[in-house]
């Protein structure tokens, strides 16, 4: 008993005192102890005893998710999983609904905690652990004979080669049930999130235990909310989904993402399409991209290198064939890395390109400019139109001194259909800037929750009085524009989708 104590002391210093792994540990020891004295007893008990010994000792394990999680999974398996599965087996042969039901549990447990971590359930995270469960034992062991091996190299190396093949079954099968299609089903998030779903595992306990244990009265409710989640959750991956294109104008020409603080603009003419900034965070970014139904970008443009505007580039990554990117400034590099494989081209002033039956052109930065050499007034300012873009300017995060001077260069010319104002409409703006390109539309990429005071009072006021339509992401949501018949941009807003003529 002594050696197995230490052998498991050993073990938990191998694998570093992680909440989990300190309450295993103290688990294994309490259960140990108990046959030493002669007093074995339920698995339940030595969780029970573990878990109140470890509270007493440090009360702050309480607050750690992984502490959480390992006693919620443990007291599933222990309680949960064999009423489960004697359920399960009205439908399947007994080894089956053990295997299903080990997991199962687990994952009705824990789902409460983890959708406090992120708003969202796994859809097919009973049948992946059903997949990997197999291997981890071996990894485990082998892995663990590769570390106290380390003293003789050549067998330690051939241990952890064996100890590879469990391992990457384990890895590729969380990749592989990652990437298919509804993956993840979103789900409220915080105390009311967690509350829904541990009623939604305990109707789902209810129906899949035989029927002696549960009145059917009980039943009965718990198929009604079974019933009406699963067609709710449904309804809202396909939207997220296959049917997303399907809630939306598809004549659109331009379009502004969600995406909270940051920017995110497409552009599409004639099947070709760029994508503008990117936005701070990938899935919001991914889930624009799909509800649009698009798969490919033609050129991708990163205005500069501020999170909030290529935060999201994961998203885009593969996707893109071209590049085109402001000064690099000190982490440029590694944003751009994670594009992918795509063409790189530094843009600045008079660059130019097609994207289907339009014409982009870049007015600004100038190359190798001392008075705005990256950041903001560095941003790469686009001008384009043709096919069934109207003529738009894309102003990244100028500031009013960068503005001026793009003013003052006579880039310019004439009036802009739709201007994206600069800088989630931040106060520093140069209002004639405005008045010289007199927008019927103006879009403001603006996050609900920023503490910026963004957009400011002064460049609303300034907007209005050139009767410039306003739309803006943190009361509209997504912001879709096209041409109307006539030629004058038309705005669909997701929140409320209402469309009507600009200008």
């Amino acid at each position: 008993m002594l050696v197995a104590l230490a052998t498991l002391g050993g073990f938990v210093l191998l694998v570093t005192p992680e909440p989990s792994v300190v309450r295993a540990a103290t688990m294994a020891a309490m259960a140990m102890l108990g046959v030493l004295l002669g007093r074995t007893g339920a698995g339940a008990a030595a969780l029970g005893g573990a878990v109140v010994v470890l509270l007493v000792l440090d009360p702050w394990l309480a607050t750690t998710y992984g502490f959480a999680l390992s006693a919620l999974a443990t007291a599933a398996l222990l309680l949960l999983a064999g009423p489960l599965a004697e359920g399960l087996e009205r439908w399947m042969p007994r080894a089956v609904a053990l295997g299903v039901a080990v997991p199962l549990a687990a994952q009705i447990a824990c789902g409460p905690i983890l959708v406090l971590l992120s708003p969202q359930v796994s859809a097919y995270g009973v049948v992946a652990n059903m997949i990997a469960t197999p291997a981890a034992p071996a990894a485990t062991v082998l892995g663990m004979l590769a570390c106290v091996l380390q003293g003789v190299p050549l067998l330690a190396e051939g241990i952890a080669g064996l100890a590879w093949v469990p391992s990457a079954w384990i890895a590729q099968t969380a990749l592989l049930f990652a990437r298919l299609p509804a993956a993840a089903v979103p789900w409220w998030g915080g105390f009311l999130g967690c509350l829904a779903l541990a009623l939604v595992g305990a109707a789902l306990v209810a129906v899949l235990l035989r029927p002696t244990r549960v009145r059917a009265r009980v039943r009965r409710a718990a198929l009604v909310v079974l019933a009406v989640v699963t067609g709710v959750s449904a309804g809202t991956s396909a939207l997220a989904g296959v049917a997303g294109p399907l809630t939306a104008p598809r004549d659109w020409s331009i379009a502004m993402c969600d995406i909270g603080q940051g920017d995110a603009v497409l552009l599409r003419s004639e099947g070709a399409t760029m994508l503008v900034d990117t936005g701070p965070d990938p899935a919001l970014l991914d889930a624009c991209l799909t509800r649009l139904g698009i798969g490919r970008l033609d050129v991708l443009v990163l205005t500069h290198f501020d999170l909030d505007h290529v935060g999201g580039v994961d998203a885009a990554a593969g996707r893109a064939d071209t590049v085109l990117h402001g000064p690099l400034g000190e982490d440029g590099e590694e944003w751009l890395e994670r594009a992918g494989k795509a063409r790189r081209t530094d843009a600045s002033v008079g660059m130019s390109g097609s994207l289907g039956a339009a014409r982009w052109r870049v007015l600004w930065p100038r190359r190798d400019s001392r008075a705005f050499p990256e950041g903001n007034d560095a941003s790469v300012v686009l001008a384009i139109a043709g096919g069934a873009i109207p003529r738009t300017l894309l102003l990244g995060d100028l500031g009013a001194s960068s503005q001026a001077a793009l003013r003052g260069s006579g880039a310019l010319a004439g009036r802009f259909d739709v201007v994206k104002v600069a800088h989630h409409g931040s106060a520093d703006q140069d209002p004639e800037l405005y008045r010289m390109a007199r927008p019927a539309l103006a879009l403001i990429g603006v996050g609900a929750d920023n503490d910026y005071g963004h957009p400011a009072a002064g460049i609303l006021a300034e907007l209005r009085s050139l009767g410039t339509t306003t739309a803006r992401t943190d009361e509209d949501g997504l912001v879709l524009i096209g041409r109307s018949a006539h030629g004058a941009p038309w705005v669909w807003r997701e929140r409320p989708a209402t469309q009507k003529v600009a200008g």
